[in-house]
């Protein structure tokens, strides 16, 4: 199965609140994981055929942040995230979710990672190779829905560049061009260094995954400590995770941030399958139910693990 390619829709402009035309933009560049190149090679039968299962969306789940004081630093928050948070497309290999940006915002995630292609004068979102049926602006609608609905809320937002290969400069035309020929400025907080909750509320805090962008350096070691092995087996990969969660409630100062998620052998979803009940687990049990601060989470399909976001909500 090759990828899907065309050309890329760039109205996406945020007073139109509806999909661009699914087309993708045109190929070139490499792809950003080895283990994608051999996801072309997989049948129709091996990949996933079921449509996005809808997020469970709870009582508080969409507004827990508004329950916490506004002087609170974002560093000292549980965070419940999404591992290629816009990536539901492409089958097996190369799927990391199955619900949409605006459902996992519902069910109380709070950290998207999006990963843009440069084609023209827009970013198509993509995973390695395959175009994800979207566009930034689709992502950038559903935060302002999610954010207007409920203003005690933030996002945190990584952006990097993904499946091209344009220089920082370039990147950062297209990314100013969304926020001010497209209006998408009033959205977003950037700046340096993480604000408190209270400065955040109703705005996405840019952590930004290029040289060329604007506001928080995602990634730089004075704010943030990163685990995100993500070529270790759920078996060798389940203790750094637990590892990083004693740290952050242990060394509080940075933000954590602590990727459940692993590509490793095996694709996305059976990983998922094997790490995040363990994650579960840990969180509620005796040892883990009491720790607090643990960071950003980014995970794969935590939809498909029933409590998972609650339980991270949990050690607030």
């Amino acid at each position: 199965m090759t990828p899907r390619l065309g050309t890329a829709t760039p109205d996406d402009a945020p007073q139109r609140p509806r999909l661009p035309e699914h087309a993708a933009p045109p190929p070139h560049g490499p792809t950003r994981r080895r283990f994608l190149a051999g996801a072309a090679a997989l049948s129709a039968t091996a990949l996933l055929g079921a449509a996005p299962a809808a997020a469970r969306t709870r009582a508080g789940a969409a507004d827990w942040m508004g329950a916490l004081p506004g002087d609170v630093p974002l560093h000292r928050l549980t965070i419940p995230g999404t591992h290629n948070s816009a990536a539901p497309a492409g089958g097996l290999w190369v799927a990391c979710q199955n619900t949409t940006v605006g459902q996992q915002l519902a069910s109380g995630i709070r950290f998207l990672d999006i990963r843009c292609r440069v084609t023209g004068d827009s970013f198509a979102i993509h995973h390695g190779a395959y175009y994800q049926n979207q566009m930034f602006g689709d992502v950038l609608i559903a935060c302002r829905d999610f954010l207007a609905a409920h203003p005690g809320e933030t996002v945190l937002m990584r952006v990097k560049q993904e499946y091209s290969e344009e220089s920082d400069a370039v990147f950062r035309q297209v990314f100013d061009r969304y926020l001010d020929a497209k209006g998408w400025r009033p959205l977003f907080r950037i700046g340096d260094g993480l604000p408190p909750l209270g400065e955040a509320r109703g705005k996405v805090v840019l952590l930004a995954d290029n040289g060329g962008l604007p506001g928080v350096r995602y990634g730089d070691g004075a704010l943030f400590d990163v685990q995100d092995d993500y070529m270790a087996e759920p078996f060798a990969k389940y203790p750094k995770i637990e590892a990083h969660f004693r740290k952050a409630a242990a060394q509080p100062g940075k933000l954590y941030v602590n990727y459940v998620s692993t590509a490793a052998l095996l694709p996305p979803r059976w990983n998922s399958d094997r790490l995040n009940p363990r994650v579960h687990s840990f969180l509620d049990s005796a040892g883990g139910r009491d720790l607090r601060g643990l960071g950003i989470v980014p995970m794969d399909f935590p939809d498909t693990r029933a409590g998972l976001v609650d339980s991270l909500i949990r050690h607030n």
